[in-house]
């Protein structure tokens, strides 16, 4: 399962794992969505319906990870290298265009 994030002239694509939470965003999609900078280190979004964390890999983001906290609910794209948090968990990584993470803002659309 690939997704791509589109914002304005940046193309990211992720590949996502065989986890329950990243089989629940790929039926989400295709989404248009806001993304908001979070720390130093990441971009999230919240998707329209919390996914399930069931089975799901405990996160290790480095740069380039996409991962879903599971507290807030929100999907967070990493571009700086964080590591582990409680209620951090894995969903796929960035195969294309993950040195534009940190440039996109706005409204995203995310497709299949």
């Amino acid at each position: 399962m690939e997704i791509t994030i589109l914002s304005n002239d940046i193309k990211i694509v992720f590949q996502l794992n065989n986890s329950k939470a990243a089989k629940e965003l790929y039926g989400q999609l295709p989404l248009e969505i806001k993304v908001e900078n979070f720390s130093d280190n990441e971009k999230i979004f919240y998707p329209p319906t919390k996914l399930s964390i069931v089975d799901s890999p405990m996160a290790n983001a480095k740069n380039g990870t996409l991962a879903y906290y599971a507290p807030w609910g929100d999907v967070v794209m990493f571009y700086k290298d964080f590591g582990n948090a409680s209620g951090l968990y894995e969903l796929g990584r960035c195969i294309k265009g993950c040195e534009d993470i940190k440039n996109i803002s706005g409204t995203i659309k995310i497709n299949k």
